[in-house]
C-alpha cells in the first residue's frame, strides 16, 4: 500500500456510491456534524540537516515531530480497512524521505513542508505540526515550533495533485 491511498480513496469517495459517507468529506460538514477525527504520531524522531548556524548546515542532527492530522470521521472506525484511514505507516515512510531532501534551514520552512505533505499527498483536512531540535543548547531540552494548517490555507493545491500539475506556475508575469 502506498501513501496515496487516502487520496484514491478520496477521490473514490467524492464520486461514490449513492447513500454512502465519504471518509474525508468536506471540512464544513465535519464541523457542522461535529467529528473529526485524529490520527496522531508522537515522538518521531529523524535526522535531518537544518539550520543557520554553519555548524548546522553539514551535519545530520535529530528532529522531534508530533504530529495530529484530522480528517471528517475515519470510515476505518466502522470498516477496519486501513484503505479508510490515514496509513500512518506510509506517512512516516514520507517523513523519512522528507527529511533525506527537504533543502530548507528553519524549522518554520520544515513545519510547513510537513504539513503541506499531510494534507496534499494523505488527504488531511487539517493538520498541527510541532517540530522540535531537542539537541540544539546544553540547558533546555528543546527549541522548536508548532503550526497549524487546513486544507483551505493551501489553495494552489489540491489532494492528489502533484508537483507536475503546477509546473510552469507563476512563469508568466501578471
Amino acid at each position: 500500500m502506498d501513501r496515496l491511498d487516502a487520496v484514491r480513496l478520496a477521490r473514490f469517495s467524492a464520486a461514490g456510491a449513492a447513500g454512502t459517507a465519504a471518509p474525508f468529506d468536506s471540512l464544513a460538514a465535519a464541523r457542522q456534524s461535529g467529528r473529526m477525527d485524529i490520527v496522531f504520531i508522537e515522538d518521531f524522531v529523524g535526522q535531518t540537516i537544518i539550520g543557520i548556524d554553519s555548524s548546522e548546515q553539514h551535519v545530520p542532527q535529530p528532529v522531534r515531530m508530533n504530529l495530529a492530522i484530522g480528517v471528517p470521521s475515519i470510515r476505518a472506525c466502522s470498516t477496519d480497512r486501513i484503505e479508510d484511514t490515514i496509513n500512518y505507516a506510509a506517512v512516516r515512510s514520507a517523513l523519512h524521505a522528507l527529511l533525506a531532501t527537504h533543502g530548507v534551514r528553519l524549522l518554520e520552512a520544515l513545519a510547513e513542508a510537513v504539513a503541506r505533505l499531510l494534507i496534499t499527498e494523505f488527504g488531511a483536512h487539517w493538520v498541527r505540526v510541532a517540530l522540535a531540535k531537542p539537541a540544539k543548547f546544553d540547558d533546555v531540552s528543546a527549541v522548536g515550533v508548532q503550526i497549524e494548517r487546513q486544507r483551505s490555507d493551501m489553495p494552489h493545491t489540491a489532494v492528489g495533485v502533484t508537483g507536475y500539475a503546477l509546473l510552469g506556475a507563476g512563469l508568466i508575469p501578471d
